[in-house]
């Protein structure tokens, strides 16, 4: 049933002395859910312990008051989970825990992304350890926790640039919080005000939910502190070859549409991609839908653009999959009807536009095309935001091996039969370029392009170029 794209995790971390920071967590996360959805985690201090609760399932089954009240202090960090490293277990849920020696040195980690270079990273461990290490961030909180220097922030100088890959962490410490964003900036961090206290956050969105002030973006490579003296900026990783690799799918999809990445607000984003679709590829046609809720934007400004009405004749159960409850064998054989419904009364004898914000493995696109003609649409267009994905993901996105990539072995007009479309168009890259209105060099485009910004080890790339791993639908954060 799932239909787009597993995106692995969204953080969330606050800096208030005298403010109720596991509450201001929990909403956070709340507010980052579409980010993760297999665990949640919140980690505080007290100047003394760090205190943690973690579990499998959204921030509101995993949280209760009781919960909450268990968790003091002026400093706390959150985390969603999507795993794409490691198995979706209680285990791997995040915050993660790290201690030193005293007692007193330990660490809480939340990180959003994925490194491609564990095995060099595992090599490099010098002596025997009991912390456990099944996912790349537990790697990166053991490394911290055995690197030399006198305090976190020389810990951190030392042991980051040796991270490859995308993330975007925050760190708890006894008495701060910081926040570290990979130097090629593959995922978004942000940071805000909050009365007298500091905000990090995946997302803008997240500080308008708890009512704080948006101030920047963490840079690319820059390590954020925040302590009693304020906030601390320090550049401290360099990309190797000297540019950035923004996430082109924070804009198409991943990152809510009224969150800023870059400068930019996502929703007029989506609107001007579904802009410039119409104007790459024009139909006759009565009716312009978006598949809901991520291309939404897009299909309101393909129908702006085009003049042809926009209607929502495509309805979505936003609580499918948020449950732990499995379907039989016969609620389960409706597939996309448990997450979507069309409105025979809308689309009956029309011709249909449907925009949606990518396709991957093609294997749920078919059956969105087939509930709508059943719904009595005598033409279905379909218009994607995205350019053909041709190329796995290795930062961070569990997208498909290539074999897997519909685009990666058949033209469009073969889609265009495929998903049981009378035209399929994408939108060009170019294009892309043009709606984001942004500099091309600033983004990673390897999914599209195969121009791989940062190298991976040889032991990812030859999983993500294998044949196709069974019946697993490609990539989806619901």
């Amino acid at each position: 049933m799932s239909r787009s794209w597993h995106e692995e995790c969204g953080v969330f971390g606050v800096y208030a002395p005298g403010e109720d920071v596991s509450r201001i967590t929990f909403f956070g996360l709340h507010a980052l859910q579409h980010r993760g959805q297999e665990s949640a985690g919140i980690a505080t201090t007290d100047g003394k312990l760090i205190h943690i609760h973690t579990g499998m399932g959204l921030v509101s089954q995993v949280f209760r008051e009781e919960h909450l009240r268990r968790l003091p202090g002026k400093i706390a960090i959150g985390h969603n989970r999507y795993s794409t490293s490691g198995a979706s277990k209680p285990g791997n849920a995040q915050p993660i825990k790290g201690q030193r020696r005293p007692a007193s040195e330990g660490i809480a980690l939340a990180h959003n992304g994925n490194l491609v270079n564990t095995q060099e990273l595992r090599r490099r461990l010098k002596k025997p350890h009991h912390f456990p290490v099944e996912t790349d961030s537990q790697l990166m909180a053991l490394l911290l926790c055995t690197s030399p220097g006198r305090d976190w922030i020389e810990r951190v100088r030392h042991t980051i640039p040796e991270f490859r890959g995308s993330y975007s962490l925050v760190l708890l410490t006894r008495d701060s919080l910081m926040g570290i964003r990979d130097p090629y900036g593959v995922r978004p961090l942000c940071l805000g005000r909050l009365r007298g206290g500091w905000v990090l956050a995946s997302e803008s969105c997240a500080l308008d939910h708890i009512g704080s002030q948006f101030v920047r973006e963490v840079e690319p490579g820059e390590l954020v502190c925040i302590d009693s003296r304020g906030v601390t900026s320090l550049m401290i990783a360099q990309p190797a070859k000297g540019g950035r690799a923004l996430c082109m799918f924070e804009f198409i999809y991943f990152a809510r549409p009224d969150s800023i990445i870059n400068g930019q607000l996502l929703y007029p984003v989506r609107q001007a991609m579904g802009a410039q679709l119409a104007v790459e590829h024009p139909v006759a046609a009565d009716l312009v839908i978006g598949v809901p809720d991520s291309a939404t934007a897009a299909g309101i400004g393909y129908a702006q653009a085009s003049g042809i009405p926009f209607v929502e004749g495509l309805l979505k159960n936003r609580y499918v999959g948020r449950t732990f409850i499995e379907p039989d064998q016969r609620i389960r054989e409706l597939g996309v009807q448990l997450k979507f419904n069309a409105l025979p009364e809308i689309l009956k004898g029309k011709r249909v536009v449907v925009v949606d914000d990518s396709i991957v493995r093609g294997t749920t696109t078919p059956r969105i095309v087939a509930l709508l003609r059943r719904a009595g649409a005598r033409e279905v267009h379909m218009r994607v935001c995205a350019p053909p994905i041709r190329y796995p993901c290795f930062y961070g996105v569990d997208m498909a091996t290539q074999g897997e990539l519909i685009a990666a072995h058949k033209s469009t007009p073969e889609i265009a039969t495929i998903i049981g479309a009378n035209t399929l168009g994408y939108l060009n890259l170019d294009g892309l370029i043009h709606a984001v209105g942004l500099p091309r060099n600033i983004f990673c485009l390897a999914c599209f392009t195969g121009d791989y910004p940062i190298p991976s080890q040889p032991e990812m790339e030859r999983e993500l170029t294998a044949v196709p791993r069974g019946d697993r639908e490609g990539i989806s954060i619901l």
